[in-house]
């Protein structure tokens, strides 16, 4: 018999291991499923994220999943990673009984989708739509240089985008003033405008000063800017005041905020470490990107975030809360293509709902963590493509883990599905995380695959044995540190071995991250629908690079 392709899949991801037994799974499944719900999408430009309560869902009956440009031939028909049956007891923000996402879509483009209920005749269709990268813009307002802040209350409307065109004007309001610019207002794009000297020196007080504060709108496009010398002093740490960003926001209604090819780099201050001023301590200092508690769909994409070790950050991209069904950066977000160097926590801190978030293909380097993921309490988080390396708690100091994992809050957050594919633990210059995913700490709900997870020492873990682990399923991964007997059972033993000339270029913003051909991990992956390279059921590269790809791009340089 031929089936179509997309339902086709061989393994049909190993049923057996994607949805474990029930004794194993029942935490996340005790909320009853929905009423019966049509399939709907939310659509990024690169992204769909899906939602379907189909009346007969239960947990050993995943959603197939196939999708195809609309009116392409029947050969076009590709696979879509499935979906899970996960409803979240405690909340209505899971929207779906079913949710996941299709990625690596192009934009501006509708797409067929089908979806198919796993032992059942229960089927639906239903067609998405890709945000088109060609905002239509309207009137034009010319940004002049200043030292005032410059507040935009004056909205666009969908088919005409108002535009702020700041090209060649600075706006540095010379540490008088908390921000540079203020939104709030609707379809605007700000574009072009460098920005200093935000934060009131004179100003002693816990508030937040960010340099773009954007008070409420939507639809709000932050292009091609460079801010630099933000933030204020806090006289009781001797460092900066925690989460003062350069591009922030607190507005519970702010959706579909795209930061796209901005350079954000150098604040005024310094961020403490885990050791000053003193020991232990929780680090505190600036932020790039800080957004808490947002309505979300929104892109952090082709940015530049840097500093050097006398200005460094707390978290680079982040916010919050990050113990609840809401944080940071929203659900139906993705993040991707950014470089992003030098802070003390999470280069990435994507914590709190992280319903249908996505992360791939970004260079993070040079902090405790690489991502934080404590806790995902809805999920599906996706997390591919990655390229992490340079872990440190303080100058000479060694750091924690590739994936933060644990909860924040209480373990009671820990209840969504996080999905880590085709990441790499780059050595670099040495500095490498103590831990791969989850170091020692709790790590639920998590699918592995085809992630490099390179420790400093074999003594240390690269997947956690934590005794209140639960849901976990990995394989297929390339790994030298610790791992629990039996998690990994088409799994790697080894340290990786790149081609020559591997590295990053920090000129260029280009990295190399190919395996020799003799490597540990070379075409030792498991295929994975819609994220790996190559054709159906072909071994890929485990780790982030294929061999034979081009070299991966990252920041302003990755957009084009």
């Amino acid at each position: 018999m031929i089936r179509p392709l997309g339902f086709a899949i061989t393994r049909i991801l190993t049923l057996a291991a994607l949805f474990p037994l029930l004794g194993l799974a029942a935490e996340p499944f005790v909320k009853a499923p929905r009423t019966t719900r049509a399939p709907f999408a939310i659509a990024t430009f690169h992204c769909l994220g899906l939602y379907w309560s189909p009346a007969d869902g239960a947990i050993d009956k995943p959603v197939l999943v196939r999708f195809r440009p609309q009116g392409a031939p029947e050969s076009a028909w590709r696979g879509g990673y499935p979906l899970r049956f996960h409803p979240i007891p405690g909340t209505d923000e899971d929207l779906a009984d079913y949710r996941g996402s299709l990625v690596h879509l192009t934009p501006g483009t509708t797409y067929e989708i089908e979806l198919k209920l796993v032992g059942t005749e229960t089927r639906a269709r239903l067609t998405a739509a890709t945000w088109s990268e060609q905002f239509p813009e309207g009137e034009t307002a010319r940004v002049a240089s200043s030292d005032q802040p410059l507040a935009i209350t004056q909205s666009g409307r969908p088919g005409a985008y108002r535009v702020y065109d700041g090209r060649g004007a600075t706006i540095d309001v010379q540490h008088k003033h908390d921000a540079c610019i203020t939104i709030n207002a609707s379809h605007v794009i700000v574009r072009g405008v460098t920005l200093r000297g935000a934060g009131d020196a004179a100003r002693k007080t816990r508030s937040y000063a960010h340099a773009i504060n954007i008070l409420g709108g939507e639809d709000i496009i932050i292009e091609d800017c460079d801010v630099s010398d933000w933030g204020r002093l806090n006289p009781e740490t001797g460092f900066a005041y925690d989460m003062d960003a350069a591009i922030g926001s607190r507005a519970a209604g702010l959706r579909r905020l795209a930061v796209q090819r901005c350079k954000l780099h150098h604040p005024t201050y310094d961020g403490s470490n885990w050791t000053e001023p003193k020991y232990p301590t929780h680090s505190m200092g600036t932020q790039a990107i800080s957004l808490f508690n947002t309505a979300g769909n929104h892109v952090i994409r082709y940015n530049e975030c840097f500093t050097d070790l006398e200005h460094m950050f707390n978290d680079i991209i982040g916010g919050g809360s990050n113990g609840s069904f809401k944080g940071a950066p929203g659900p139906d977000s993705d993040v991707y293509g950014n470089f992003a160097s030098g802070c003390w926590d999470d280069v990435l801190e994507i914590e709190g709902g992280n319903r249908n978030t996505r992360l791939w293909s970004n260079y993070l380097e040079q902090s405790l963590m690489g991502i934080g993921n404590a806790a995902t309490s809805i999920g599906p988080l996706y997390i591919w493509r990655n390229v992490y390396t340079r872990s440190q708690q303080h100058p000479t100091g060694g750091g924690g883990n590739f994936l933060k994992m644990g909860f924040a809050g209480g373990e009671e957050w820990m209840t969504g599905t996080q999905y880590i594919f085709h990441n790499t633990v780059f050595a670099g210059d040495g500095w490498l995380p103590t831990g791969g995913l989850g170091g020692t700490r709790i790590v639920k709900h998590v699918e592995s695959r085809n992630n490099i997870l390179h420790v400093r020492e074999p003594r240390n873990s690269s997947l956690s044995n934590h005794r209140a682990n639960i849901d976990n399923r990995y394989d297929f991964d390339l790994f030298n540190g610790q791992c629990p007997e039996g998690l990994e059972p088409h799994g790697v033993r080894g340290e990786p071995i790149y081609a020559t000339g591997a590295g990053f270029d920090r000129a260029t913003r280009t990295g190399q991250f190919h395996l020799a051909p003799t490597s540990p991990g070379a075409a030792a992956g498991e295929w994975l629908p819609n994220f790996s390279e190559g054709p159906p059921g072909s071994p890929p590269d485990i780790g982030a690079h294929p061999r034979g790809a081009e070299p991966m791009k990252f920041g302003v340089g990755a957009a084009r």
